[in-house]
């Protein structure tokens, strides 16, 4: 019969694995998920503190899952397949630019109720994050110092830092294609470099190049969220906590500027100064 309503299974076959209520209970392990936010004070503004960066750590994870792919891709001069992977980056970006909104309306006095039981605990020794700054091209061994006592997380983050990252991928695609690109060593191409972006100006004003150009607008649609991201983290401080230090011992609010201030992929934004 045609435009039957079908109602959902109230009753499931088998036994529900540790306890869960339902299949969907058991595939996304909601017990367990559930159960990780553990505030340590009486401020109701912890519990959208925890939540808000519990977040922001799968969505990094998430995000290091799509940019490998698409370093892998590039890897293998798959460039259909490397900005399919970008694109689907740019939905878990705009979700981590968006969770910002959990916590830039918290008042400095929400924040400092329970600031005491941060102790030294600051997001930017979230080793999830700096593997993401690492894959950018933003890197710094002096920072592997905080997991010196974490083999697995150091080591990971030194293979990280000893790959050529992202960037360094798209640009090896533009000299495989015959573009003059500088070597550099795989920890050390942060600042920008006239040779680098003379080739992304060839890139653009050729049409023979039209899919390079395709892969620098999908680096600028990434690089262009890092940024949204980096500047919604520097508001949210600015609001919360004004320019006090970090909890982490950074400079806060000063550090956050200037990290927002830098450019991702800064020679796809020079260029356009000349095209």
């Amino acid at each position: 019969m045609t435009g039957q309503t079908h109602r959902p299974h109230l009753t499931f076959g088998g036994d529900q694995k540790g306890g869960a209520s339902t299949p969907y209970a058991q595939y996304v392990h909601l017990t367990e998920l559930h159960a990780l936010q553990q505030p340590r004070s009486a401020e109701p503004a912890e519990y959208t503190f925890i939540v808000a960066t519990q977040v922001m750590e799968l969505l990094f994870d998430l995000l290091h899952r799509e940019w490998t792919a698409a370093r892998a891709a590039l890897r293998e001069d798959d460039l259909t397949a490397a900005r399919d992977a970008l694109r689907r980056g740019l939905h878990a970006q705009d979700v981590l630019v968006a969770s910002w909104d959990l916590l830039a309306a918290m008042t400095p006095a929400e924040f400092n109720a329970f600031r005491p039981v941060l102790g030294e605990a600051s997001g930017f020794q979230s080793s999830a994050f700096l593997r993401l700054e690492f894959l950018l091209g933003n890197k710094s061994e002096r920072l592997l110092t905080m997991y010196q006592d974490s083999p697995a997380e150091y080591d990971e983050l030194f293979t990280e830092l000893r790959t050529p990252s992202l960037y360094d991928e798209a640009l090896a695609v533009l000299a495989r294609r015959g573009l003059e690109i500088p070597a550099a060593p795989a920890a050390a191409r942060r600042d920008h470099d006239d040779a680098v972006e003379a080739a992304w100006r060839a890139v653009y004003t050729d049409p023979a190049l039209a899919d390079l150009a395709r892969l620098g607008e999908a680096l600028l649609d990434t690089a262009e969220r890092v940024t949204r991201w980096r500047q919604r983290h520097y508001s949210a401080v600015k609001r919360t906590m004004g320019g006090k230090p970090g909890t982490g011992g950074s400079s806060g609010l000063s550090w956050l500027k200037h990290s927002a201030d830098q450019d991702v992929f800064p020679e796809l934004w020079s260029v356009r100064n000349e095209l």
